[in-house]
């Protein structure tokens, strides 16, 4: 079994400091870099984007609304030209910083409320999608199971990869519990890590009623910004290693 291991990082704004992106970087195997929208500023992504490359951590453009105050976490109404324009500036700035300091981007993962909305918009499924083909039709999608964005994708020649989220709350449907209601983030390393093994070996998470649900994900997400984030990075890791389960970036 092998499976990647993702998370938010690069989300600091000037004098700001979120998270702990050098620690989590010794323990993922992809990294989502915030490329200026929701959070981050272009030193911040080339201090990530170098210490990601120099860890021999694969770099995703995390494009999001353009929603500083919210971080990205409140949902936009947008023209889908706008939309797709707004995707194609993020993705070229990351990618364009990333090269400088010799990597590249190496696929495209949404970020908050956009990320929930195009799982079930197929119009702005297709904006977020339409940009990246515009420019590297070769860089995969990191989504949901059953999100829109696949056969929109498949139809667009654009590559996408499943993921399953090990500190969140999951709905009987499959989706992620609302930041709003309570236990939507979970914080216990225990049961971070728990959780993040069955979705890798048994396909399988237990929903907020009790249920369980399927989810084939090629990938698990951990969030940065949670806190405690590097303790559960780290059970996670260590989980996956017990199990028997292979950490590996799927770029």
């Amino acid at each position: 079994m092998v499976i990647d291991l993702n998370a938010d990082l690069g989300e600091s704004f000037g004098i700001w400091r979120l998270g702990d992106d050098a620690a989590l970087l010794d323990v993922v195997t992809s990294a989502n870099v915030a490329c200026g929208f929701h959070a981050g500023d272009p030193v911040t992504i080339r201090r990530t984007c170098a210490a990601a490359i120099d860890r021999g951590v694969s770099i995703g453009a995390q494009v999001s609304y353009r929603d500083l105050a919210g971080f990205g976490r409140r949902e936009m109404e947008m023209d889908p030209e706008e939309l797709c324009a707004e995707v194609l500036y993020q993705i070229a700035a990351v990618d364009g910083i990333a090269r400088a300091m010799g990597g590249r981007v190496s696929y495209v993962k949404p970020h908050g409320a956009l990320y929930n909305r195009i799982c079930r918009d197929p119009e702005q499924a297709e904006a977020v999608v339409v940009a990246v083909a515009d420019y590297d039709r070769t860089l995969p999608v990191l989504t949901l199971p059953g999100s829109a964005v696949h056969d929109i994708a498949a139809r667009e020649g654009v590559a996408t990869v499943t993921e399953a989220f090990a500190d969140r709350a999951y709905t009987p449907a499959g989706t992620l519990v609302s930041r709003r209601s309570p236990g939507a983030v979970l914080h216990d390393p225990g049961t971070v890590a728990a959780r993040a093994v069955r979705m890798a070996t048994d396909q399988v998470v237990t929903a907020d009623d009790g249920s369980q649900v399927t989810v084939r994900a090629r990938s698990i997400c951990l969030h940065g910004d949670t806190p405690g984030a590097v303790r559960l990075a780290r059970a996670v890791r260590d989980g996956l290693a017990d199990a028997g389960v292979i950490v590996k970036a799927f770029t």
